[in-house]
């Protein structure tokens, strides 16, 4: 039984939608176990609206949650009996086995580190995201905000689990792996990306070198490799282009007959590419390095992406037994090249 501890509270649209979507995810996989995390009182009214196999779902009552304009650290030590605290409690207790939140970021980061510790040589952890790609397959990114910055061992650290995450959840078995970068060539770029250059080419297999983040779309990469500053600001920037280019398409749709006549004909095209760009179909960004499974998921996240996180990312990582992979990775990298 794979068991799973869900931030009820946390998020823009708890706790209904994260409900929903937690308990949605329970439909396909027969052996998954949900705790509801957050106040029962709330709780159990959305329960009565669903259809689902109560015996598989538990809530965890929490007074307490951890808003979005709280302070991250502050809010992890002092609000004990919140709704994010009391799920990553569950996950260091072995009471479950993966902890998914759509609350404040930062607290789940501090929470991560605080309550489950780095694993085996990881100094710092590094969140991953999935990101749309026209190949078929999404594109791996991290550190995508975790920590702002990286020396070069650490983001050899972030390839290798990143490399593992893509042959076991993507099933990829030969991943191209490459650093994100402001050109192609060996030489460009900072002090640290240059370095880390070099000391992949030394141990990782399956490096292909820099990619441009002009070429992020075109099937370049399975794997890109970046600090949390950068890798962030790729993130936030696509998400935003997306948004922006969707939205005035609508708006020059509405604006014509003959824009709309057209767009009925080209409609299965639109809606293809709205799926692709979808990060609601991939889940949320799981962070990497910790001794225990927790996904961040989106503020604005609503059912599909929970339920997707769940699917997708919870429950073949937990089955896999993900983090003993990375140990062993880790514990027997040994490097040519070390640079502090």
């Amino acid at each position: 039984m794979v068991k799973v501890a869900v931030d009820a509270m946390g998020g823009d649209n708890a706790p209904e939608e994260i409900v929903k979507g937690a308990i949605s995810a329970l439909s396909s996989l027969n052996d998954l176990y949900i705790y509801l995390v957050g106040r029962q009182e709330i709780i159990e009214p959305i329960l009565k609206q669903l259809d689902y196999q109560s015996s598989r779902v538990e809530i965890i009552h929490a007074d307490e949650m951890i808003s979005s304009n709280d302070d991250p650290g502050l809010s992890i030590r002092n609000k004990k009996d919140s709704s994010m605290v009391t799920a990553l409690q569950m996950v260091r207790n072995g009471e479950a086995e993966a902890v998914i939140s759509a609350g404040n970021t930062g607290a789940f980061m501090v929470g991560g580190l605080l309550f489950l510790g780095r694993i085996g040589r990881i100094s710092r952890p590094a969140l991953l995201t999935p990101m749309p790609s026209f190949s078929g397959r999404p594109v791996l990114y991290l550190d995508v905000g975790a920590n702002m910055d990286a020396r070069p061992f650490q983001l050899l650290q972030y390839a290798y689990m990143g490399k593992i995450y893509a042959e076991m959840i993507l099933n990829n078995p030969n991943p191209r792996i490459a650093l994100l970068n402001v050109g192609t060539e060996a030489n460009k770029g900072n002090s640290q990306v240059k370095k880390a250059h070099l000391l992949f080419i030394k141990n990782l297999p399956g490096f292909i070198g820099n990619i441009e983040g002009t070429e992020a779309y075109f099937d370049a990469a399975d794997v890109v490799v970046c600090d949390g500053f950068v890798g962030n600001i790729f993130l936030k920037t696509s998400e935003g282009l997306s948004r922006a280019i969707l939205s005035y398409i609508r708006q020059k749709i509405k604006s014509s007959i003959r824009y709309k006549a057209g767009a009925f004909l080209l409609q299965p095209v639109f809606l293809s590419l709205k799926e692709q760009v979808d990060a609601s179909g991939y889940g949320g960004a799981p962070l990497l390095g910790v001794k225990g499974l927790c996904v961040k998921c989106h503020g604005s996240s609503k059912a599909r992406a929970i339920e997707q996180s769940i699917h997708k990312q919870v429950y073949p990582f937990v089955k896999k037994k993900l983090i003993g992979l990375f140990e062993d990775a880790l514990e027997n990298l040994q490097v040519d090249y070390v640079e502090q």
